[in-house]
């Protein structure tokens, strides 16, 4: 059960309490992160065991997996990450400009009902990386500051360690050395400045996409053995001032429902699709290099974003709009073209699903399901709910959480504002609409939604006795999970590394 608030330890509690209603303030930018130390874990030793427990490091044994399937029917995997972007694509019904992201989908599978296990970045990546939740993972917060376990196996570990060659071409955000997490090959000399506007250069997106297609152009001939080419684009992140993002009408963006319709936002959703629209040229060109290899046939592409749009009630937030991503899957001769799912599936699922396509046996103590037979019309198990979470991001934001596929259970820990806004939400021209209100009022300490009667998560159902039993049940399955996990919040608050906290 959790612990309660009196058990807690009144100084590490008044000072996070203190920290959380501070306005955020960035300092930095986000890079590649750098390794840090582990965080110390305040309250009972059965939380600090039963975490240690839970999260102990799964190891690949030396081969494992290599003998599934013969080298040359290994896929090559392809997989391409957009910040911050959500949803929001022309295939996905957003009257956005993506042609290449929508003949993607049309070339294989769209996914409707996809979505990332917490609404930043660093976590989020961790998940989809390790197929584990970031509590177990190591990466609570942001990198720099937090980065995974020591003997957590990453993607690239996994499949370099069957054969595969791997490289990374721009930003992750899940630790400093790129040959630690698994890369046999990295370009990242944009990680520093990838949001930074420089006078006359080019935008991130195109500048890593000719990186990605060199990297493609310099491979040896066909036949040699599969790759996996992991392509981190800094768009659609923040800030949205480059010229290359202008020339957006403001009459023609459709505001999201969560948002207030004010030129302020209008504006700035106007800059932000222009930012889409870059990435989506930007994976144009990495698709078009694919192709020029002659391998098309042989490679599984893959599109996906971390979270939700950097805008008031989505990103920071375990609403469906911080959570709701996009997942696109092209694989020749295996996906059907222009098929569409409405399965629900979570970001952890794709570590086990790319394992097995490459014929790889997932990690002893993987935690997510794969959607291989899903893809390929084979045997598939249907996924009827997920767990999310968020603990730190520049500031502590602790929540826990379950999504079925119709409704939504939030347990809160502590003081929290009754909307919590990562800093370049904050200082922004649509944060300085809400955030008045949203730092002025706190959060409930448990929240419950239908999302059939109420897509837009504004009724809490908490005190409604209609919902009595279903809040019982998910109050009691969360419960259950965080005991089984060990959930360090069940310890009481969760300190943060010392380190710089940087930007997602």
């Amino acid at each position: 059960m959790y612990p309660r608030s009196d058990a807690r330890p009144r100084r590490l509690e008044e000072d996070l309490a203190a920290e959380i209603r501070r306005p955020p303030n960035h300092e930095g930018i986000v890079g590649p992160g750098c390794l840090a130390v582990h965080p110390m874990i305040r309250g009972s030793t059965r939380g600090l065991v039963a975490w240690a427990a839970a999260t102990a490091p799964h190891a690949i044994r030396p081969g494992e997996g290599k003998k599934q399937m013969p080298q040359r029917q290994r896929p090559n995997v392809v997989l391409i990450i957009t910040h911050d972007t959500g949803r929001h694509l022309g295939c996905y019904g957003w009257p956005v400009a993506t042609p290449h992201l929508d003949h993607l989908a049309a070339e294989g599978m769209r996914f409707d009902r996809h979505f990332c296990v917490a609404a930043q970045c660093s976590p989020s990546r961790s998940a989809l990386m390790t197929g584990r939740w970031p509590h177990c993972n190591g990466v609570m917060g942001l990198a720099p500051r937090w980065t995974y376990r020591d003997g957590e196996q990453t993607l690239a570990q996994c499949l370099g360690a069957a054969g595969y060659e791997t490289a990374l071409i721009g930003l992750q955000h899940e630790g400093s050395d790129p040959a630690r997490l698994g890369y046999g090959f990295a370009e990242t000399s944009l990680a520093g400045s990838g949001f930074r506007y420089v006078p006359g250069a080019q935008s991130p997106a195109t500048v890593l996409a000719g990186q990605a297609a060199e990297w493609l152009r310099r491979r040896p001939a066909a036949g040699s053995r599969p790759y996996l080419l992991v392509v981190g684009l800094a768009e659609t992140h923040r800030p949205w001032d480059r010229p290359e993002y202008a020339g957006e009408p403001t009459d023609a963006v459709r505001v999201p429902p969560y948002l207030p319709d004010e030129p302020q936002v209008r504006a700035e959703l106007a800059a932000f699709a222009g930012s889409v629209r870059v990435a989506d040229q930007a994976v144009g060109d990495i698709l078009r290099a694919v192709d020029a290899t002659g391998d098309t046939q042989d490679t599984l592409v893959v599109f996906t974003v971390d979270h939700g749009l950097a805008f008031p009630r989505a990103k920071g937030m375990s609403y469906d709009p911080g959570l709701a991503t996009a997942l696109l899957v092209r694989w020749p001769g295996r996906v059907a073209p222009g098929s569409v799912s409405d399965e629900l599936v979570c970001n952890t699922d794709l570590f086990p699903t790319l394992l097995g396509a490459a014929g790889v046996a997932p990690p002893p103590a993987v935690q997510g399901q794969s959607f291989l037979g899903l893809l390929t019309g084979g045997a598939h198990k249907p996924r009827d709910d997920f767990f999310f979470e968020m603990t730190w991001h520049d500031r502590y934001n602790p929540h826990r959480g379950i999504r079925t596929r119709r409704h939504k259970y939030i347990r809160n820990f502590g003081s929290l504002p009754l909307v919590f806004l990562p800093g370049d939400i904050y200082n922004s021209p649509s944060g300085a609409l809400v955030r008045e209100r949203y730092y002025a009022e706190t959060r409930p300490a448990e929240e419950l939604y239908d999302l059939e009667r109420d897509p837009l998560e504004h009724h809490n159902l908490v005190q409604d006795a209609q919902y009595t039993q279903v809040l019982a049940g998910l109050r009691a399955r969360v419960e259950r999970w965080m005991e089984e996990t060990g959930d360090p919040l069940l310890a009481g608050p969760v300190e943060a590394p010392q380190g710089p906290a940087r930007r997602p």
